[in-house]
């Protein structure tokens, strides 16, 4: 059958692709930029990419018209803080009118536990997501999870972040909130298991592990699978201001997420009791068991989607196409070039930076930069990367994005997301057994240009080491 999935570079979506494609559908993409599809869980053959904005309206046209099934798998928390929730309702309106004028006869939507009398603003715009995918001439089957627990997903890695880094916490009292978590693998069951599936048409479910327990449990239970001792201290007087501050700090996330966050872990997320997971015949698996197969696939480098590499920003909204010609006219750059002696290894090696292998050199600066960064609101350095040995583009590398990776053409290209006073490129390119190294500031202003001088003298150090590193 011919299915659309929309938000396809999500972190769900990219898992879901796969399973759908060996299965043997036909699916068609919807991605904000076509750069980013080959990248998709590996996956190009019996699916294919079509360029969508969602708030755009006209541009829906593109979708075809003999569409099977489509999943709606599209949020916008990460991105704003006072309007996501209009973005939201915008984005579904759109679809659900396209969807009108289509064949399709089921949306799978996945949703958040909405049970509470009193919601969040990110689990209130999910609820009217929900009731405006369900006015389409179409079945709605809408599967409803709390957090998901997996490699790569927002909640491993904020608690990862939390229990390795800290081990004695103060925290807020939504530490004492209770959920349900479900692994990925499950939620992904449950998205193949309701495909055109009578029994789930016009419902809702809920979806959730075996198991009840807070965030506090959480934490203590993952600390106790990393062999870990840690201490938890909750205190009633930490405001959701600093309850914010305190996740933007220790973890990776944005302020923006932070505060969505911080709002939504006041709710309790409990699933209604449903026997969905025993017609379709999914065996649930626990949150321990779950973080042990995140850590598996950590371990083996299957990591197929991370959670930070959707999470939305300026230059995925615009376009990565945007950004790949480093641009020349007024702008400051620091040029260096060195012979290779093995360009296969070198080649390793730049593909390899950042993450827990580092920059090579001066690394204590990378990390200053970063720390620096994050004190003025940017994304800092503990972002990582997906892989320890492979890059994608559209992939978060530290306070990077990658911008082109290719190995035959034997150029990587980076965009800095941290806070700059313009705009920022790094640049990896070897040609001739020569590899260039290029650093590139587009100024804003005055204050771009001195920015640019006054750390000039760091670029001598930084990057005349990184490129002797890369060519030794």
């Amino acid at each position: 059958m011919k299915i659309l999935l929309t938000g396809a570079t999500g972190y769900i979506a990219k898992r879901l692709l796969p399973v759908l494609v060996r299965t043997g559908h036909e699916v068609v993409c919807c991605v904000r930029d076509n750069r980013r599809f080959h990248a998709i869980g590996g996956v190009v053959d019996n699916c294919s990419a079509i360029e969508v904005d969602f708030l755009k309206r006209e541009e829906l046209n593109i979708i075809p018209e003999d569409i099977d099934v489509a999943y709606y798998l599209i949020h916008s928390m990460t991105g704003n803080v006072t309007d996501f929730d209009v973005l939201e309702a915008e984005a579904a309106t759109n679809f659900r009118n396209r969807m009108n004028e289509t064949g399709v006869k089921q949306v799978i939507y996945l949703s958040g536990i909405v049970n509470e009398a009193v919601l969040s603003k990110h689990l209130e715009s999910r609820r009217q997501v929900e009731k405006i995918l369900a006015e389409g001439n179409y079945h709605l089957t809408t599967l409803r999870a709390g957090i998901i627990v997996g490699s790569g997903s927002a909640s491993f890695e904020i608690i990862r972040d939390l229990v390795e880094k800290l081990p004695i916490m103060i925290g807020p009292k939504w530490l004492q909130t209770r959920s349900q978590p479900i692994a990925v693998r499950n939620v992904i069951q449950f998205l193949e298991g309701v495909l055109l599936n009578p029994i789930t048409f016009d419902q809702s479910f809920d979806i959730g592990g075996p198991e009840i327990l807070t965030y506090k449990e959480m934490l203590l239970q993952f600390a106790k699978i990393r062999r870990l001792r840690r201490v938890i201290y909750t205190i009633p007087i930490m405001t959701p201001r600093l309850s914010s501050y305190w996740l933007f700090f220790v973890t990776s996330t944005s302020y923006k997420l932070a505060v969505n966050l911080v709002d939504s872990m006041k709710v309790e997320v409990i699933c209604k009791t449903n026997d969905l997971h025993k017609r379709l015949g999914i065996e649930l698996i626990t949150y321990e068991d779950a973080v042990k197969l995140a850590f598996d696939t950590i371990a083996q480098h299957h990591v197929l989607s991370r959670w930070t590499d959707a999470m939305s920003s300026e230059i995925l909204k615009k376009g990565l196409s945007l950004r790949i010609e480093v641009p020349v006219f007024g702008c400051l750059k620091d040029n260096r070039q060195r012979q290779i002696k093995d360009e296969n290894q070198t080649i390793k090696r730049i593909w390899s930076l950042g993450g827990e292998t580092g920059w090579l050199y001066a690394n204590w600066l990378w990390d200053l930069r970063g720390m620096m960064d994050k004190l003025v609101g940017g994304v800092g350095i503990r972002r990582g990367r997906r892989d320890p040995e492979e890059l994608e583009v559209g992939d978060t590398l530290d306070f990077w994005r990658v911008i082109d990776a290719s190995k035959e053409r034997k150029r990587l290209l980076l965009y800095a997301e941290m806070k700059v006073p313009g705009e920022a490129w790094l640049e990896f390119k070897i040609e001739n057994g020569i590899l260039y190294q290029t650093a590139t500031l587009r100024p804003r202003g005055l204050w771009g240009r001195t920015y640019w001088f006054s750390v000039f003298p760091f670029h001598g150090i930084v990057f005349n080491g990184l490129i002797k590193k890369l060519t030794q």
